[in-house]
């Protein structure tokens, strides 16, 4: 995961040659109707001060203990969606960067596309991760402080990281620094109005970072960096309320049993999906 750092990002040009990805099936690009960014205090607020070797002993155990636990259906959904944008692009010779990579769950699902670079602040579990996935360079540290180029990828992955950053709008600038023009960015971050109206969601660890988004703070932080070819709710889930009679867990796999995922999805597409997932083309 990324941790609380807001240093200052390299903005210098990449003068190189790109061979740059098709955007054939991505669709027209988004408009935000709304200007600025803002932070709207509430469940998916959390104070923003821990320190860095606070945050990665965190982080440790976390991803540790999530390395033992099956894929959940939003991790599933996450990574389905990305291999489709992938293959959409059309190369095998992709330089990919995924960013917040935890116990390196998606790097295997990259490989086939490229030469992958995956960072986390989990030190620990990015020694396991190696073991696990060769081929694979895994870069630990603070995101906001390594030294990972300027200009040298041509897509980047990050999912559910946005969320436990400090400073938003630096993160999105140091992913645009490291994109070569016209590069892509997939990203994917929790949807705050679903989580906090219709799920009920344990607080955060004192040590753990929290900000959730919503789509019109999304495509306010993108679209500095970024032209958005696809923006979409994703894995329509509720715990509390009227909705979990629909999109609580035993009711979902009531649901899949007779129809499939069909009305889970178009839920999904109304906006109720505990995921924002974003493809974004660098400007």
């Amino acid at each position: 995961m990324v941790p609380n750092s807001c240093s200052t990002s390299n903005t210098h040009e990449w003068a190189g040659t790109l061979k740059r990805p098709s955007l054939a099936g991505f669709g027209p690009v988004l408009r935000s109707n709304r200007e600025g960014w803002k932070t709207a205090p509430g469940e998916g607020t959390q104070l923003m001060d821990q320190p860095i070797a606070v945050q990665q002993a965190y982080w440790n155990d976390w991803n540790a203990a999530k390395n033992e636990r099956p894929l959940s259906d939003i991790s599933a959904d996450q990574r389905e969606l990305v291999v489709q944008w992938l293959s959409r692009i059309g190369r095998t010779d992709l330089k990919i960067l995924e960013v917040g990579c935890g116990a390196g769950w998606l790097c295997p699902s990259l490989k086939p596309f490229g030469h992958v670079t995956a960072t986390d602040l989990s030190e620990g579990v990015l020694r396991e991760a190696a073991a696990r996935v060769p081929d694979v360079k895994f870069v630990a540290g603070d995101f906001m402080e390594l030294d990972l180029g300027t200009g040298q990828y041509d897509v980047i992955v990050s999912l559910e990281v946005l969320s436990h950053v400090a400073d938003h709008p630096a993160f999105m600038a140091k992913l645009a620094t490291l994109l070569r023009p016209g590069g892509m960015l997939m990203l994917a971050t929790q949807n705050r109005p679903v989580l906090e109206r219709h799920n009920n969601v344990p607080p955060p660890a004192p040590e753990q970072l929290r900000n959730w988004v919503d789509r019109d703070e999304l495509m306010a932080l993108l679209m500095p960096h970024f032209e958005i070819r696809q923006l979409r709710s994703i894995s329509a889930t509720a715990n509390k309320g009227f909705y979990r009679l629909i999109l609580g867990r035993k009711a979902k796999r009531a649901m899949r049993a007779l129809f499939g995922r069909s009305l889970e999805n178009a839920m999904a597409r109304a906006g109720l999906g505990w995921t924002l997932i974003a493809l974004a083309r660098k400007r």
